[in-house]
């Protein structure tokens, strides 16, 4: 039933959660079904479809309304007159966006791997998957639920939603309209609903119970303070009293994982560096989930690059060990095989 209040905090989890970062983006081009599919196989807790919006209304899987970074549309010539400019959460960007084109148009295009010149082994999948719609995700996990025997979550993150909103294409209604149809509101611990806005999780906390995560960053401002005029920041929002604001709609915040403890001048990551941001977020009841641990050299701290090489596999293991050492209640990751060997080795028993 929709309320106000917040839901009581979690009991501390007998294991971290392995949230799969768009899928097991490590392996397979990111927000596509084989990607989740792979990514559950793997062990994964959660996978997170991020969301944006088409023309007519329908939410669609990709981490950017921008779709010529994960698809092949500047490969159609019938959609070439569509390339356009746009300011998104205050920064220019120009290319095709998932909100000029219908759901029919957007089956016609085939994702592609965002980042070939470091996962050359998920570009060999170009063009192989469509772009899934989260209806279709959902229906993904459920039947990954019954083939594997246990829970499956999901964690959507609704993205730019105050521009959609602006453009008549608001995200929240459609998103809790799905994920009631699919019976996730009875299972609230097989979901989080995800922003790096603060609006968006506020109204959503006025219309569900269901688990909301505040993503934050190091720098800059939240996209709806930045369309509203305010000044607030992310690093205001990261301090004792911009924590017990986000509990007051909130369940769990996600920061950049520098944020709880960042490389030092030698690119090593030493725990006894670490903020108190876990210390202080679990003090006023929420959960920490950072983003993103990957296995690339590209995205390591020195101290775990296997070589100077930026995409081959450094010791995403150790890095990752020194984040539960300090207490996380689970993390985003692009390999989720590494993340659930972890998990799976971690202590028995409350965090």
């Amino acid at each position: 039933m929709p309320s106000s209040a917040r839901p009581a905090p979690r009991r501390p989890r007998a294991r971290p959660l392995v949230i799969a970062h768009r899928g097991a983006s490590g392996y397979l081009p990111e927000h596509t079904l084989a990607a989740y599919a792979v990514a559950a196989l793997q062990g994964a807790d959660f996978v997170e479809p991020d969301l944006v919006v088409t023309r007519d209304g329908h939410l669609i899987a990709r981490h950017d309304n921008r779709l010529d970074l994960t698809t092949d549309v500047a490969a159609h010539a019938e959609f070439a007159a569509r390339r356009t400019c746009r300011q998104v959460d205050g920064a220019e960007s120009e290319g095709w966006f998932s909100e000029d084109f219908t759901l029919a148009e957007l089956r016609r295009l085939r994702a592609r791997e965002r980042l070939p010149d470091l996962r050359p082994g998920s570009a060999r999948f170009d063009g192989r998957f469509g772009i899934p719609t989260f209806e279709e995700v959902l229906v993904l996990a459920r039947a990954l639920e019954r083939f594997l025997g246990r829970p499956v979550g999901i964690c959507p993150e609704i993205k730019h939603p105050s521009y959609f909103a602006a453009r008549g294409l608001p995200l929240e209604a459609p998103l809790l309209a799905a994920l009631r149809a699919h019976g996730y509101e009875a299972q609230p611990e097989r979901v989080y609903i995800q922003s790096f806005e603060i609006a968006s999780l506020e109204r959503l906390r006025q219309r569900t119970r269901l688990p909301l995560l505040q993503l934050l960053l190091p720098e800059d401002r939240p996209g709806d303070v930045v369309r509203a005029g305010g000044t607030l920041t992310y690093r205001e929002m990261t301090t004792p009293a911009g924590l017990a604001r986000i509990a007051r709609y909130a369940d769990a915040i996600g920061p950049d994982k520098n944020q709880i403890v960042a490389p030092d001048a030698a690119g090593r990551v030493m725990p006894e560096r670490a903020s108190d941001l876990i210390a202080q977020a679990h003090a006023h009841g929420l959960e920490v989930l950072p983003y993103t641990f990957r296995a690339e050299n590209a995205f390591l701290p020195a101290c775990f690059r296997s070589s100077d090489t930026p995409d081959e596999t450094g010791d995403l293991a150790a890095e990752l060990a020194c984040f539960l050492a300090l207490g996380v209640d689970g993390f985003f990751i692009d390999q989720p095989d590494v993340g659930a060997r972890l998990r799976d080795r971690a202590p028995a028993g409350p965090r």
